[in-house]
């Protein structure tokens, strides 16, 4: 059966008027669904930006929100809680500071499955846990409601300790826009299940193709400059998957040159994609769904905070400038960088 696709006719706002809602955080997703809540009635008074002395505070502040630096405080008032700062920041902040002030029958509202799907958040029985994952940037998140166009978005009820978490998340849905394009129903495990595969199967994959297609290239004689606009510098991935997104994934084709199509279609019905597939479902099943990657990146997860080579993350990233790949784009880059140097120096 398919999934339940929601639109505004189907939500309230009005629900959510008398309520006092807390964003723990103020990013890219923060600062817009505040905005958008805002905008759709509910009173500054009712909204509190719990957020720390630094620059997210001060462009909290310039909007014209109240900014409270107590989490604590800011979470004994709410009657909703966003949890929008970093996955790996949520267990403890939640966890330590908000449970203990937490209202009985306050909502927590995550836009992201991971910690909820892991049981990371120790959320008590009697409150509402629901998902609202707008499928989309922040900044777009803020420019589809100010355009009235909306944007997809998944939404589930994951706790319902009032009785009324479902009408909540719908509710919450048409605040910030996204019953606008339609709030799809989902999981906290279907929609981390699809976030760490792409993560951890699907774009680890595409980069490796591209690391391996670069080098055949390179050692046949093309050069870095042709080689790096060629795949992806000159943007046409990016306007490939705008077509895709517009057109269809497969139909998107026909934009293309005969020849391309041709190539295309024909290569890929020739690949015989039952290795690829044994490995995904291994990733999905014995990496992903399994918890896995969640212990073992929960165990790193101090160490994120650290500076320099000390942080698992920036090994990671000095690891990768030793591709090929990347080495060449730092060429090419420095090359066009020298150039545009020159070119300044010679107009003076």
């Amino acid at each position: 059966m398919p999934p339940r696709i929601y639109y505004d006719a189907d939500a309230d706002t009005g629900l959510l008027l008398d309520k006092t809602i807390t964003f723990i955080g103020f990013g890219n997703q923060g600062s817009a669904q505040a905005e958008n809540i805002r905008d759709s009635g509910v009173t500054n008074d009712r909204i509190i930006i719990a957020n720390r002395d630094d620059r997210y505070a001060v462009e909290a502040k310039s909007k014209g929100f109240n900014v409270e630096p107590d989490f604590s405080k800011a979470a004994s008032l709410a009657d909703i809680i966003f949890l929008l700062i970093p996955d790996q920041a949520q267990p403890r902040l939640f966890n330590e500071i908000i449970v203990p002030v937490l209202r009985k029958n306050a909502t927590i509202v995550v836009a992201s499955g991971y910690n909820v799907f892991f049981g990371l958040l120790k959320v008590p029985p009697s409150n509402n846990v629901v998902m609202v994952a707008p499928r989309m940037i922040g900044s777009s998140v803020r420019s589809l409601y100010q355009k009235g166009r909306g944007f997809p978005c998944f939404v589930s009820t994951e706790q319902d300790g009032t009785g009324d978490a479902h009408a909540i998340a719908l509710a919450i849905s048409k605040a910030i826009g996204a019953t606008k394009a339609g709030a799809i129903e989902s999981s906290v495990r279907e929609e981390t299940a699809m976030d760490l595969f792409a993560e951890q199967a699907l774009w680890p994959n595409i980069i490796a193709l591209f690391r391996e297609g670069f080098s055949v290239l390179k050692d046949a004689g093309c050069s870095d400059e042709a080689l790096c606009y060629e795949m992806w510098m000159s943007k046409e991935p990016a306007e490939i998957f705008e077509a895709a997104a517009d057109d269809g994934f497969v139909q998107q084709l026909k934009r293309h040159s005969v020849v391309s199509q041709y190539g295309q279609l024909s290569g890929a019905l020739a690949l015989d994609g039952t290795g690829i597939r044994e490995h995904f479902r291994n990733i999905l099943h014995n990496q992903i769904l399994n918890g896995k990657f969640c212990e073992k990146f929960s165990q790193i997860e101090g160490e994120l905070e650290l500076e320099g080579a000390a942080n698992p993350l920036n090994q990671l990233y000095s690891r990768s400038e030793e591709m090929e790949l990347v080495k060449a784009e730092a060429r090419v880059r420095e090359r066009l960088a020298q150039l545009r140097r020159d070119a300044a120096e010679g107009s003076q």
